[in-house]
């Protein structure tokens, strides 16, 4: 039997991906896989009056009004109890603390008449607060979504880490250990794998390791996902394997076959694909592509995910931010599904382009496609999907919307795209009958100079003609937008602004967010920092541990820290309705 493990924490609104993915294609090779969501069942544990009142400090004034309130409120939260709302809104029911202090003023946000998403807001702050004392008073690492996240980023050798797992147990790590422990009793696996999307994974990972090396010394512990992809792939920390077996490498389904072929006495260590183990006191990484075995699935080969054992009834919709786009990923149980594997562009130089889930594109048939969704449909009785593909591929989109529309079936789904010339007024009111509600995707630095030379592959107009056509068509349209990027002017960055506030005023996009430029030893500008202007500081990759981003060299002239703020609060303002009449130039006084 094999355990595949979600740790603490990805998402409270819906599963993470990998389990199902891997659940689902292991066991059409005969392998028996449950699978869990730890961080979904530590929410139900820790968000109790019992843990409450063991967890707050002695003496705290509002404990008991936090004790009696907070399992109608996750009720709410899971839509157990929508009525709740009415009180929750009269800003009376909940105690306030600092969550609270900008949550004056919702009319802008949810209008006057929102009164759910209203509620659903506030108890969100409400969570946030008592996360605040949990970390303050119980484990200094825990949140909702970004658990430990400081800790394991940025981490270039395992010490940092290493201390933190000679620590006593937290009252919450108490919690987590119980329900690992409940769950290897039940299952009893052979395998225990687990996946670590984001840093903040990383922790509660680890202490599941420990302890199962502790209780159950016979079971094997393996690791992959998006954290170990993206910092691992020149890792030799031998401090790693006290804790874990092996670490797989990109896409998981023939690794973790292998391995568990391999623990089966079937398969010698020399034929393992894409994985790590310690050998003699040394990392050793073995990828044997030579022998007589595939190394990679065709996506079209690959089953629908298996939600099968996962507490759909648990997951809660929250809404910690008012931006409607990002309000989208943690509201609402979507499907979380691939359309295709891989980006169809992957030539953008800020991106991770050498790495295989982006680099190697692989589209299914249309059909296919919709097969899964009608399949996880029947799973989970939600027909929201939500594409997590890097860009969304427009020919293989437009053919899954037209299937849609021919078999009839009632979904809404959203994703990430490129704002190219495809989205025609044609395509986006296809998009829109087949059930697109919303898309997101890179305008990046919105000048054209700066997107040729990052071979971002749009114009400036393009995109915006692409915004208009979505918005037309009754989609939701985000943006996300660059500053910092080499070479780039304060000029360039004011006009960058301008573009905005203009498709804001136009009422072409209804949602923005800016990121500053960081430099990737997988990206194309990383490995050739010169060619865009740029001085890399670190020769090679030298950390032991984690290593993704590098620092670099170049002298931009003007302040970069009061620029992202300033885009920041512009934006800000104009998602509000704000200074949309205001030349752009005037958010950047203080910026020289």
């Amino acid at each position: 039997m094999i355990l595949l493990v979600t740790p603490p924490l990805t998402q409270l609104n819906t599963p993470y991906p990998a389990t199902t993915q891997l659940k689902a294609f292991l066991e059409a090779h005969n392998i028996p896989v449950c699978q869990a969501d730890f961080g979904i069942e530590l929410v139900d544990r820790v968000f109790t009056p019992d843990f409450i009142r063991r967890a707050f400090p002695k003496g705290h004034p509002d404990v008991e009004r936090y004790a009696s309130t907070v399992k109608p409120v996750v009720g709410f939260l899971r839509g157990d109890d929508p009525s709740l709302a009415q009180r929750i809104i009269t800003r009376c029911f909940l105690p306030e603390g600092k969550h609270f202090a900008n949550a004056e003023d919702l009319e802008w946000a949810f209008g006057v008449a929102g009164t759910e998403d209203k509620a659903r807001y506030l108890a969100t702050l409400y969570l946030e607060d008592i996360s605040d004392i949990f970390r303050e008073f119980v484990d200094p690492n825990f949140d909702m979504v970004r658990y430990a996240e400081k800790l394991c980023s940025f981490a270039p050798t395992f010490d940092s880490i290493g201390e933190a797992l000679q620590k006593p147990l937290t009252l919450i790590e108490v919690e987590l250990m119980e329900l690992l422990d409940a769950r290897i009793r039940l299952s009893r696996p052979d395998v225990v794998g687990f996946t670590v999307p984001f840093p903040g994974c990383l922790l509660p990972a680890l202490r599941c390791c420990q302890y199962i090396k502790r209780k159950f010394p016979n079971i094997k512990l393996c690791m992959g996902g998006g954290f170990p992809n993206t910092e691992w792939r020149s890792m030799r920390e031998t401090a790693l394997f006290d804790y874990v077996d092996y670490v797989t490498l990109d896409d998981g389904e023939l690794p973790m076959l292998r391995l568990i072929e391999h623990l089966n006495g079937s398969l010698p260590k020399e034929n393992l694909l894409r994985t790590y183990f310690r050998k003699d006191d040394k990392v050793v990484y073995v990828n044997n592509v030579t022998c007589d075995l595939p190394v990679q699935v065709l996506y079209d080969e690959l089953p629908a995910p298996d939600f099968e054992g996962l507490p759909l009834h648990l997951y809660l919709s929250t809404a910690d931010m008012t931006n409607p786009m990002h309000r989208m990923w943690s509201c609402g149980r979507w499907n979380k599904m691939m359309m295709a594997h891989g980006c169809y562009w992957a030539k953008c130089a800020f991106c991770d382009t050498t790495l295989d889930y982006i680099g190697r594109y692989d589209a299914p048939t249309y059909g296919r496609v919709v097969d899964r969704m009608e399949r996880v449909m029947d799973q989970t009785g939600c027909c929201g999907f939500h594409f997590v593909d890097e860009a969304l591929p427009p020919h293989l989109l437009r053919m899954v919307c037209e299937e849609i529309v021919r078999r009839g079936l009632v979904v809404s789904f959203w994703g990430n795209i490129r704002f190219d010339k495809s989205y025609n007024s044609d395509f986006c009111h296809l998009l829109s009958e087949a059930g697109c509600i919303a898309v997101s995707g890179g305008l990046e630095v919105a000048s054209d100079r700066l997107l040729k030379l990052m071979d971002k592959g749009v114009t400036v107009q393009q995109a915006i003609q692409a915004a208009r056509h979505l918005h037309q068509a009754g989609i939701m349209v985000h943006f996300y937008l660059m500053y910092g990027f080499p070479t780039e002017t304060l000029n360039e960055t004011v006009g960058a602004l301008e573009n905005v506030r203009k498709m804001f005023a136009e009422g072409i996009v209804q949602s923005a967010f800016w990121h500053r430029y960081a430099m990737t030893v997988h990206s194309p500008s990383g490995r050739n920092p010169k060619h865009f202007g740029a001085i890399r500081m670190e020769k090679g990759i030298c950390n032991p541990f984690c290593n993704n981003e590098i620092p670099f060299e170049y002298d931009f002239g003007y302040d970069l820290e009061a620029v992202g703020a300033a885009l920041r609060m512009a934006t800000y303002n104009y998602m509000n309705g704000y200074g949309l009449d205001m030349p752009a130039k005037k958010w950047f006084r203080n910026c020289q």
